[in-house]
């Protein structure tokens, strides 16, 4: 029978999210993975089946029928393949569904505050992420008090936040961010080291993200270009391992393309 396929984009946080929970079963080839380049217009072929959206991860049955948005993407591979990673208990699941519910907005406050280009705009932006992060913690110690994961393991809640802990990295490369030593943080912080250290959310790396993603330091987002670039952060024409590590200074000039790697 023919794999599902799946169009993504590799240091997508949504994508890995599904790489994570394949990784848990140990099911890893049964979804066959096609690249996007987000760099060039779309597919028409692509933009066909997937009635004219852009957005990724999209998952093509072998019978043609397509699913759309990570979190349903998610939950029907848990479902479908091997042993759930999902709680099967009624009430477990729902308290996993309440913490998943946190991470769209915890990830939009990630990501307005990397591409936020009013630095008078950074200390209130810094608070918001900070009381999300205190929000995560407060959940987890309510509902597994002196634990680390949600429940005894690496769960799907997991598998949902550790791709957004690990596109943070560029929260701390460009924006000096990181939890306060302050025991208020101490839950979120514990359940962000072990979440990130896990085996089955190996598949990216700091130095992929921070020069992946150094065009949304710039206020530019999904391969869109910074003024007086011509090749975006994102590009597949250079690998990322032989670029510089981009200026950390996300306030000062842009540097060239070239001096940033990304023309051979």
């Amino acid at each position: 029978m023919q794999k599902p396929t799946l169009y993504h984009i590799p240091v997508c946080p949504f994508s890995q999210r599904l790489e994570i929970l394949l990784a848990l079963k140990g099911m890893s080839n049964a979804v066959s993975f096609h690249v996007v380049d987000i760099t060039k217009p779309r597919d028409p072929e692509l933009l066909e089946k997937t009635r004219g959206t852009t957005a990724l991860p999209v998952l093509e049955l072998s019978d043609g029928r397509i699913l759309k948005e990570s979190l349903v993407i998610l939950r029907y591979l848990d479902e479908v393949l091997g042993v759930p990673v999902a709680r099967t208990d009624p009430m477990e699941r729902a308290i996993e569904r309440m913490i998943i519910a946190k991470e769209a907005p915890f990830t939009m406050a990630g990501y307005i505050m990397v591409m936020n280009q009013d630095k008078d705009a950074r200390a209130g932006l810094c608070d918001k992420i900070l009381g999300l992060y205190a929000d995560l913690g407060d959940y987890l110690d309510w509902q597994n008090p002196g634990g680390i994961f949600l429940f005894d393991n690496f769960g799907l809640a997991e598998a949902v936040f550790t791709p957004m802990f690990m596109r943070f990295w560029f929260l701390e490369y460009f924006e000096d961010f990181d939890l306060p030593d302050d025991p208020k943080y101490a839950r979120a912080r514990a359940w962000r080291a072990a979440c990130m250290a896990h085996p089955a959310a190996q598949q990216v790396t700091k130095e992929e993200i921070v020069k992946l993603y150094y065009d949304y330091a710039l206020g530019r987002g999904n391969g869109a270009l910074p003024e007086g670039r011509k090749v975006s952060s994102f590009t597949f024409d250079t690998d990322w391992r032989s670029r510089p590590w981009p200026p950390k200074d996300k306030w000062a000039p842009s540097p060239s393309d070239a001096a940033l790697g990304l023309v051979c």
